[in-house]
């Protein structure tokens, strides 16, 4: 197995609301001292809701890519929140869907050369419907798809978003 790095230092180069952009001195098990730049986050959480037997995705718009994307709502964990919570309040934010039945399912890093950030993946059950609550940048819509229409948007590459399809793997995994 290989020895850990050890790290010497840490500073933020660069904040915003949502992450600090960072550079940390480590070292080497070889001795030798290198750089490595990160953007550090809280954290995030994924939902996966199931309503009627559909699963309620988002579509919205991603600047970066300069396309629409089909996702499972989440966003960024608020520091005030538990990841429960945080969960719930993304889910009626996006969708405007109340959970009554939350579970996690699991864990992961979404690009873990670029970002420490942990995506907590919920699956939400016995959802009542509510309205959206949408933060002033964020225009969504909703789409309700079965499983079988989902795994045709991905094979299709309709869904292209890659915290989704770690979501799904995982769910997919817990839930045959």
């Amino acid at each position: 197995m290989f020895e850990k790095f050890s790290k010497v230092s840490e500073r933020i180069i660069n904040s915003n609301p949502f992450w600090d952009y960072k550079i940390d001195e480590y070292t080497l098990p070889n001795g030798k001292v290198e750089l490595y730049y990160y953007a550090h986050t809280p954290g995030s959480t994924m939902i996966i809701p199931l309503w009627k037997g559909k699963f309620v995705l988002t579509v919205q718009y991603r600047y970066l890519n300069q396309k629409y994307s089909i996702e499972f709502p989440g966003g960024g964990v608020k520091p005030d929140l538990s990841l429960v919570e945080n969960a719930k309040a993304e889910l009626l934010q996006e969708t405007g869907f109340l959970s009554k039945k939350i579970e996690q399912i699991g864990i992961f890093n979404p690009c873990n050369g670029l970002t420490d950030e942990i995506c907590t993946v919920f699956f939400a059950t016995e959802l009542i419907k509510q309205t959206q609550d949408l933060d002033e940048s964020e225009e969504i819509d909703i789409l309700l798809l079965s499983e079988q229409e989902i795994l045709k948007k991905i094979k299709s590459g309709e869904i292209w978003d890659g915290m989704t399809l770690a979501s799904w793997c995982l769910f997919k995994s817990l839930h045959l």
